[in-house]
């Protein structure tokens, strides 16, 4: 494979060139010796369990998600949730002003988000009428100030994985870097693109602790790329970006794989049953496939149908006003008890 990627070509000239803020923790690494004193980072001395500044590097949690995902702990990188990552991308890459990003519509909202606060050009190409990437529509949109692709693979709201050939395709031939967010992975049947980060040095990968694993309420996103492109990225992340109770929570957890596995099975399982029951609600129009622990629908008339749903007391999410979405609803695969109490209600609609 020939790209002839360079990361100098994209990271910008004022990142290149910056020296990284050094805290006391990054000077004094192995801040886990017992009989060593503390006085260098003006903390306050009484032990609580959170009054020293947390690892800098997570390298604790880094070491347990290495060895899981069989990649290097210097090819990983943890932020306050994938957005805090997402925006360290701009950051590191996106010259405001002058840069632009492509996104795949209808897909994650905060792409867009994050293109506007950084002040860098969103051109937007919309998915095709099966929600596969339009690969020469997206090549036609790149030009020399291009320095990302943004691909949701399994897509959120629409929950089907994108071709493995077309993602393929740009990672060979777009001289930028493809970041793939595989948010919702653990419920698809696809192998993760981290098998091939040493294949392709333009490859970055996004995951997330909050959707198979349980802990939207802590905030961890991981990204995985090469040791190159991490090193950059934590040469701007915040010191002290994931905090230490987020640390001790995501190492139980993932102390726990086979609880993981179980949950990930139940969610599955679940959300065959809600496709067999949705073929059979009269108000349901297509049902579009999913990998995802979500199922989008397209509904006679969107609005009504999610004030009902409210008026039951469940909130699913109304989303037809994203592109190619006219009319549709998301459901979301909760427990069996709630998903038969949303059975019990789509039946009496």
């Amino acid at each position: 494979m020939e790209n002839n990627f360079d990361i100098n070509n994209l990271v910008r000239e004022n990142v290149k060139e910056m020296k990284p803020y050094s805290s006391a923790r990054d000077e004094f690494e192995d801040f886990d010796t017992a009989d060593m004193i503390f006085l260098d980072a003006n903390e306050n001395p009484f032990e609580n369990g959170v009054n020293r500044y947390p690892d800098p590097q997570q390298l604790s949690v880094k070491e347990v998600l290495a060895k899981q995902r069989n990649v290097k702990t210097n090819q990983i990188l943890l932020g306050n949730g994938s957005d805090e990552v997402l925006d360290l991308l701009f950051r590191v890459f996106c010259e405001p002003k002058t840069d632009n990003v492509v996104t795949l519509p209808p897909t994650y909202g905060m792409y867009g988000v994050l293109a506007n606060i950084n002040a860098v050009e969103n051109k937007e190409v919309l998915l095709s009428q099966d929600f596969q990437p339009q690969i020469e529509k997206i090549i036609e949109a790149v030009d020399e100030n291009t320095k990302i692709v943004f691909l949701c693979s399994p897509n959120n709201p629409t929950g089907n994985s994108f071709s493995d050939e077309s993602i393929a395709y740009l990672l060979q031939n777009f001289k930028g870097l493809v970041v793939i967010d595989e948010a919702y992975i653990d419920f698809s049947k696809k192998d993760s693109w981290i098998n091939e980060l040493d294949e392709y040095p333009n490859l970055v990968i996004t995951q997330t602790l909050s959707k198979a694993y349980g802990l939207a309420g802590i905030r961890l996103g991981i990204c995985y790329a090469s040791a190159e492109v991490i090193s950059v990225l934590n040469k701007i992340k915040p010191p002290y970006n994931v905090n230490e109770l987020t640390q001790k929570r995501a190492l139980e957890r993932l102390d726990n794989p086979e609880k993981i596995k179980s949950e990930i099975n139940s969610i599955i399982t679940q959300r065959e049953v809600l496709l067999k029951v949705l073929l059979d609600v009269k108000f349901v129009e297509k049902i579009y496939p999913t990998e995802a622990n979500f199922i989008l629908v397209k509904v006679d008339d969107a609005n009504k149908r999610y004030a009902e749903l409210i008026a039951k007391g469940i909130v699913i999410r109304n989303r037809t006003t994203q592109p190619l979405c006219d009319n549709c609803l998301r459901f979301t695969v909760g427990t069996k008890q709630e998903n038969m109490k949303l059975i019990e209600v789509l039946k009496q609609l």
